[in-house]
């Protein structure tokens, strides 16, 4: 006979109600409160922005301080987070960043786009990064930065709503219809159904055209360029932009770097079919 820890039980409650199936179905089969309780600190921690303290983190949960203090210090002795440098309370590392980083997955994806995205750079004199979906957000994975004296970049690790950026666009723009439905929905539950399906309708033209190019809302004089890398099930896995800025003398003009934003991303999805 197995014996259950104190703090992993079977979660019987859901099921009140229901028979056959709809119990099957309504049921997790086993519930770790003190786990759980760790990973709504670092989602909201994550979805806050700034640094928090254990008394924020306890009113925006519902619990007391007692109750997640030690969490909170494990949390802190393991390298999620650590006392924020320049205010009280907590912050998130990158440490997150780093196990996703990881993953086999992105690793090949960026073995086979750093390089290119370095010619690519030096190419046109612009910086340029590489975008992936993670839930509702776009995040920077990779950056190469403009190879000379002046230049804009994101850095990794960077992270918006997916309706709020350009790669964010992209992205979603050549999903096949089923994925797109779900990233929708889970949309219109973040920021609203009006915001989404203008969203859409963008994402609609972008996809007919091949790319994206919008000025950035974050940066005046910046113009967002952005093509999808298109994996093996034809959806897009990764969004390549190109931050461009206007400056004088220009390497390649806006057209010029369209187009070799766009044969940059269907190399790299070349490779990575290769790598497969």
């Amino acid at each position: 006979m197995t014996t259950l820890p104190d703090d992993t039980v079977p979660d019987l409650d859901a099921t009140d109600g229901l028979t056959g199936d709809g119990a099957a179905e309504a049921v997790r089969k086993y519930r770790a409160p003190a786990l759980e309780k760790g990973l709504d600190i670092l989602e909201l921690m994550a979805s806050h922005g700034a640094p928090m303290t254990p008394s924020q983190i306890s009113a925006r949960l519902g619990r007391s301080v007692s109750e997640l203090f030690r969490m909170i210090q494990v949390l802190e002795f393991r390298g999620y987070i650590a006392p924020a440098a320049a205010a009280d309370g907590y912050e998130l590392t990158n440490k997150l960043f780093t196990l996703g980083m990881a993953r086999a997955s992105v690793r090949t994806l960026l073995e086979a786009a750093l390089p290119l995205m370095r010619e690519l750079a030096l190419a046109i004199g612009q910086s340029c990064h590489l975008a992936v979906a993670s839930d509702d957000q776009m995040v920077v994975v990779a950056r190469v930065e403009n190879p000379g004296h002046l230049g804009f970049s994101v850095r990794p690790g960077y992270h918006r709503s997916l309706v709020e950026a350009t790669s964010g666009m992209v992205l979603y723009a050549f999903q096949p219809p089923h994925t797109q439905a779900l990233w929708h929905a889970m949309l219109e539950r973040a920021v609203g159904p009006d915001r989404v399906a203008s969203f859409a309708a963008r994402a609609d033209a972008v996809r007919a055209q091949g790319y994206a190019q919008a000025a950035s809302d974050y940066a005046l004089g910046v113009m967002d360029l952005s093509a999808p890398v298109i994996g093996g099930t034809g959806a897009a896995v990764a969004a390549l932009t190109v931050p461009f800025m206007q400056h004088t003398p220009l390497v390649r003009s806006l057209a010029e770097a369209i187009g070799m934003v766009q044969a940059t991303a269907r190399q790299i999805a070349q490779d990575l079919t290769e790598r497969a």
